[in-house]
């Protein structure tokens, strides 16, 4: 398919309130008029950037999977974003982790977990990082899925030379208004360097600890150029990414031809 429809919903988020953001995201879904294949929702959108994963996880079976799964099937979309999930470790240790799901219509899903946990908010003393990427597809188009603080670390969403290239960057996120300069730049910096189309989805508002939420969801193209982008305002939004456009652009510059070959090697306790 030479077309992907993303929709993206840039929404306020009530405090650890997990039914009430729940209602408020079905209530948006069901809005949504116009074709669409993957509808985005922000990081932990069912809480907020919350580090109180001992009273707000849940399972893979857990109420937010069970909704996830139903409205994927009754809208037959891809719905994604980060929620808190508890899984049990080795000896017994449960391990929180903010984890990003891709669920489908069929009820199948994938997940990524967190790689870079955001030390200055204490979330490394609560959550367990992730240790892999998840590349998925959908109608031909490979998708590298990440979550907020992952942005500012470009290893880690980098194209690895000599593998199948993906064609869309999604970021989920909480990102503050007072570093939301770095938030644009950094998404502009990982399409142009790896010549796909990035996509960002943010909050707004204020979360329970006072920190404010300006969105500047993006979307932004493989030459950097800007095809969305909204400040302050609560928005639904939808954009139709073109592979064409896409393959034009990696043909007439080649760059990812030069890139430095390199392997990411993760550490063992």
């Amino acid at each position: 398919m030479s077309k992907l429809i993303i929709t993206g919903i840039q929404t306020d988020l009530v405090w650890e309130d997990k039914a009430a953001n729940i209602s408020k995201f079905e209530e948006k879904i069901n809005s949504i008029s116009e074709k669409t294949e993957v509808v985005v929702l922000p990081e932990m959108f069912s809480t907020g950037f919350s580090m109180k994963p001992e009273q707000l996880a849940e399972t893979m079976d857990g109420e937010t999977m069970q909704w996830m799964k139903r409205i994927a099937a009754e809208k037959k979309i891809i719905l994604t974003g980060s929620v808190i999930i508890n899984q049990p470790g080795n000896k017994g240790i449960t391990h929180y982790y903010n984890r990003l799901i891709w669920m489908q219509p069929d009820g199948q899903y994938g997940y990524y977990d967190k790689r870079h946990l955001f030390a200055y908010a204490d979330e490394h003393n609560h959550y367990t990082a992730g240790t892999k990427r998840l590349i998925t597809s959908v109608n031909g188009w490979k998708i590298n899925l990440l979550v907020c603080y992952d942005l500012r670390f470009p290893v880690w969403a980098r194209q690895i030379p000599g593998t199948e290239m993906y064609d869309v960057l999604i970021y989920v996120a909480n990102w503050p208004e007072k570093r939301i300069h770095a938030w644009k730049t950094f998404l502009q910096a990982r399409a142009i360097e790896n010549q796909c189309y990035t996509v960002g989805v943010n909050r707004t508002g204020n979360d329970g600890n006072n920190i404010h939420y300006s969105g500047e969801s993006m979307v932004v193209d493989p030459m950097g150029e800007i095809l969305y982008q909204k400040k302050d305002d609560e928005d639904i939004f939808t954009v139709v990414l073109d592979k064409d456009h896409l393959n034009k652009i990696r043909e007439k510059f080649p760059f990812w031809k030069d890139a430095d070959k390199y392997k990411i090697i993760n550490e063992t306790s």
